[in-house]
């Protein structure tokens, strides 16, 4: 069978974390060929969890296929529901870290890369691991522009568009009074 294990609760787990998950990998009339386990491995690689359709009829051959994926991308095998395969594979725990991140800016890119190849290397200056210099990029807010209260008292002027407006603060909330009919009056006694 397969190299790599998983427990019934890791299984559950991975199972829900599959349910939203597109095939990524599409298995043809021509079966495995090495073109497919080639993109397969490339995309455990990638993702860690995959799911991969096969379009053949035969159950038998799709268990067959099923067992040798596993074999071959030293992966989990989690779940077979008709046609659909899903596959899993722990990715390390530094390439996580970074592919969790925000990478939306240059410099963040530029950063992550350097701090990489230094891990690589073995020469990081800091002494904190990769995955805590990961969280505190991610962790960094960027600071909030002055209200246009505050800028009144500067040289530029509240108008120009460095400054956010003041939010007004919420009216308070009237109580209603509760109107009662004089039949209901008399009931209570008033």
């Amino acid at each position: 069978m397969t190299a790599l294990t998983i427990t019934p609760a890791q299984r559950k787990l991975l199972k829900a974390d599959a349910h939203g998950l597109n095939p990524v990998v599409m298995i043809g009339g021509d079966g495995l060929t090495p073109a497919v386990i080639k993109e397969a491995k490339s995309a455990i690689n990638h993702h860690g969890l995959i799911k991969v359709r096969v379009f053949g009829d035969d159950r038998e051959a799709r268990i067959a296929m099923y067992e040798e994926l596993c074999d071959k991308l030293d992966a989990a095998s989690v779940q077979h529901i008709g046609k659909l395969l899903v596959l899993w594979k722990p990715k390390d725990v530094v390439e996580e870290a970074y592919s969790n991140l925000d990478r939306s800016s240059k410099q963040t890119k530029k950063s992550l890369q350097a701090a990489q190849t230094k891990q690589v290397t073995g020469r990081a200056s800091s002494g904190r691991s990769a995955f805590e210099r990961a969280a505190a990029v991610k962790a960094a807010k960027p600071k909030k522009r002055p209200l246009r209260s505050e800028a009144v008292e500067s040289k530029i002027g509240w108008s120009s568009p460095g400054y956010r407006k003041a939010v007004a603060a919420p009216a308070p909330i009237k109580k209603r009074k509760v109107r009662m009919s004089s039949t209901k009056k008399k009931l209570l006694g008033s």
